[in-house]
């Protein structure tokens, strides 16, 4: 029987084996599904279909510059444990590597690591290592000059909250005080021109329902609601919030006296966004004893 495409998809959706995985299964039953599952499940290989459903919210982010160019990634885990594995920490770092030459998150997961792709990789340590693990986001920047900086670090180039600054002029010892604050103050975008017209758009209208609220003439709630919108954009701008090392001045007027001029930054950091599930003791136990 000939090996398609769509079997060896069909078999992936069922057992959530790597692609290689799948097709040499397949082969070794002469397309038999139901025989190629029970394959994948000797080999301990169709683990991670039972494990995709679970949230994973830990693990790590890992930085990598090299000429000019730098990349943030970050690979989920259920829990913490796993983000302190050796084994996890050598994947992670490899996926950093693979993402220098990757245009985006789809070419990532298709890339080479070790004569696997990324995705089957990922794959497989789900199922020798028993938790669910995503490869969530990647991030680019490039510049005549790129900073990285890791807070919580688990190892080198790994940890909780990765920054990559680019930036033209200065030097790195500046460069990483913008990383840094970058890590701290968690702005929004670099400047206004940057910023989500949608976000904009939603603050203006809460500054003038608060504003209309006052019962003041329409003219001078104009005023009121600029100052504000001024205010907003120092706060959540990187180029307008006060830079930590100074706060007497801004990050845009930090840069222009170390003679630096901040062309791009990204800052991740692990499990932003995603939802947990509260669970009591008593759920962690039961769960745990069921595998």
């Amino acid at each position: 029987m000939a090996i398609t495409a769509a079997l060896v998809k069909e078999l992936r959706d069922k057992t959530g084996a790597g692609m290689m995985d799948a097709k040499k299964a397949l082969t070794e039953t002469g397309g038999d599904m139901e025989a190629a599952v029970d394959w994948l499940r000797t080999k301990g290989l169709a683990k991670a279909a039972k494990k995709s459903g679970r949230t994973a919210a830990e693990g790590l982010v890992a930085v990598e510059v090299a000429g000019g160019k730098g990349v943030a990634v970050e690979v989920n885990s259920e829990t913490d444990f796993v983000a302190k594995n050796a084994e996890f920490q050598e994947m992670v770092a490899g996926i950093a590597k693979a993402a220098l030459e990757a245009d985006d998150i789809d070419a990532l997961k298709a890339a080479d690591l070790g004569g696997k792709s990324v995705e089957d990789t990922l794959t497989d340590k789900i199922a020798t290592i028993g938790e669910n693990m995503t490869l969530r986001r990647m991030a680019k920047v490039e510049g005549e000059t790129v900073v990285s900086y890791m807070h919580n670090a688990a190892v080198p180039g790994m940890g909780k909250i990765g920054v990559l600054v680019a930036m033209t002029g200065g030097d790195e010892a500046f460069g990483r005080q913008i990383a840094m604050h970058v890590a701290a103050a968690n702005p929004a975008s670099l400047g206004a021109d940057d910023l989500d017209p949608a976000v904009l758009e939603k603050e203006r209208q809460v500054q003038v329902d608060i504003a209309r609220e006052s019962g003041k003439p329409e003219q001078v709630i104009e005023k009121i609601i600029e100052g504000r919108m001024k205010k907003f954009l120092s706060e959540i701008t990187l180029l307008g919030q006060a830079f930590v090392v100074n706060p007497d001045l801004t990050v845009e007027a930090a840069a222009k006296e170390a003679g630096a001029t901040i062309t791009g930054f990204v800052r991740l950091e692990v499990g932003e966004g995603i939802e947990k599930e509260a669970e009591d003791f008593a759920a962690e136990v039961a769960k745990a004893a069921q595998g």
